[in-house]
């Protein structure tokens, strides 16, 4: 998988639900700890997410993941280009199959 499909997937996720611990997040993406670390870090120097701690946690290694305005731009157009290729690959694998049966 590719780094941009890796954050995809990760932007996805914390679309869906911001609350997780990397171990979770990790698990869920199928990724290591230390993997799904470098992609966020990542994500973060870009500029498409914030990281806050929760305040009232005793542990402090629970986070809240914030897609950014520029974060959700960036899933929006990674979303674009996705369903794109996959319609591309579709449409090449509808020809081959109409030429076998010729």
């Amino acid at each position: 998988m590719d780094e941009k499909q890796d954050h995809f997937n990760i932007l996805r996720k914390l679309d869906k639900k911001s609350e997780y611990t990397q171990r979770g997040l990790a698990s869920e993406l199928g990724f290591s700890l230390g993997k799904l670390n470098y992609c966020l870090k990542e994500l973060k120097k870009k500029g498409l997410i914030k990281l806050k701690n929760f305040k009232k946690n005793n542990k402090k290694i629970n986070y809240i993941y914030i897609l950014t305005p520029s974060g959700i731009a960036a899933k929006t157009n990674l979303t674009f280009n996705f369903m794109q290729t996959k319609m591309q690959e579709y449409e090449e694998l509808k020809k081959e199959l109409k030429n076998d049966k010729n």
